[in-house]
């Protein structure tokens, strides 16, 4: 029988816990407060770091026990707190905003075992132009989670309250794993909230389609991809019948510029276009689906005084440039110029 000194076992036990400890050690710091599934997913990372001071301030004047002791002792045996969350429903009522919240958890304790329970959150945000300091931000009311079976996508509530069961996207799937491939380098492909990724539904007809022929169906995907100081960037795809999905590339002009005495702070002597080059991502940029046309809004700097805008309108199932107008002169004043225009009338 092979037996162990007191030392040997602890050494043992250490080595056993380890992976779930580094685990914890390097997950990523969550505070977001933006969303209602946001806190809830931020509730769970607190707990997963073991910060149970954060988990409990993410509960109203409703706490989930009787006194935070409690709360925390709760988790003892916790080493970290897997979470899915779904589709959001929520209803106005005297100056606040109730919210249900359907989540999935599993719970792995210290000793490696594992648990999944599934239930509904319910949250409350007070109408922010009604406050005064200290700001009250989302607040959870309660949780109540049963044990539950399977994964988590499972175990997740189809809907909590009046919110629609929630529908599974294909396409939409499909164009958020070929973004998270393609640009896990250049963009931030594990952004959530609700301008993390939006869907479009374009009906359009061809040029030489028949009068009465059915209109076509397009969809189009926007994916945040990085922000800076005063501009964010969007990659786009596009998915029709006949072509599938497709990461969107944009004819953007290439500029020749000139200042007096080669001083971009100087007088703007001329603005040229000497060819086209393709860009991937668009700048501050937006899809206007009554114009069919997507927009964007690049700032020079942060005042906005120097800047450009493009226009993409959407015809026989593709994105064309149409308009590019510049505002290349550094002289704190808006009066951009327009330098390709094949979207006005003559």
């Amino acid at each position: 029988m092979r037996t162990f000194s007191k030392r040997g076992a602890a050494t043992v036990a250490l080595t056993t816990l380890w992976p779930f400890q580094a685990l914890a050690a390097e997950l990523p710091y969550l505070d977001d407060r933006s969303d209602a599934a946001a806190v809830v997913r931020s509730l769970y990372n607190a707990v997963s770091r073991k910060e149970y001071a954060r988990a409990w301030d993410y509960f109203g004047e409703a706490k989930p026990a009787k006194d935070f002791a409690e709360f925390a002792k709760g988790y003892d045996k916790t080493e970290r707190v897997d979470v899915e969350t779904g589709a959001v429903s929520s209803e106005g009522a005297a100056g606040s905003i109730f919210y249900n919240i359907p989540v999935a958890i599993r719970a792995i304790d210290k000793d490696g075992s594992e648990k999944v329970f599934a239930g509904c959150y319910s949250a409350r945000q007070v109408n922010g132009s009604i406050q005064e300091p200290p700001f009250t931000p989302i607040q959870l009311e309660k949780g109540a989670l049963k044990p539950a079976e399977g994964d988590l996508g499972d175990a997740l509530p189809k809907q909590c309250g009046d919110a629609p069961p929630a529908e599974t996207d294909a396409v939409f799937d499909q164009a958020r794993k070929l973004f998270a491939e393609s640009h896990q380098v250049q963009c931030d492909t594990a952004k959530e909230g609700d301008d993390a990724a939006l869907s479009y539904k374009i009906s359009y007809h061809n040029k030489g389609d028949a009068a009465d022929a059915p209109a076509s169906e397009a969809r189009l995907f926007r994916f945040f991809c990085q922000m800076g100081a005063y501009n964010e960037t969007h990659v786009y795809y596009l998915w029709n019948q006949a072509d599938g999905l497709s990461e969107q590339h944009f004819a953007t002009p290439e500029l020749d510029i000139h200042y007096e005495g080669d001083n971009p702070d100087g007088k703007l002597e001329s603005v040229n276009v000497i060819g086209y080059r393709s860009e991937n991502a668009l700048v501050n940029s937006s899809f206007d689906d009554k114009t069919m046309t997507i927009l964007s809004h690049s700032k020079w700097r942060s005042v906005g005084d120097a800047s450009s805008d493009g226009t993409w309108l959407f015809r026989d199932g593709a994105f064309a440039l149409v308009k590019y107008d510049v505002d290349a002169s550094y002289d704190g004043e808006i009066n951009p110029e327009t330098v390709l225009d094949y979207n006005s009338g003559p």
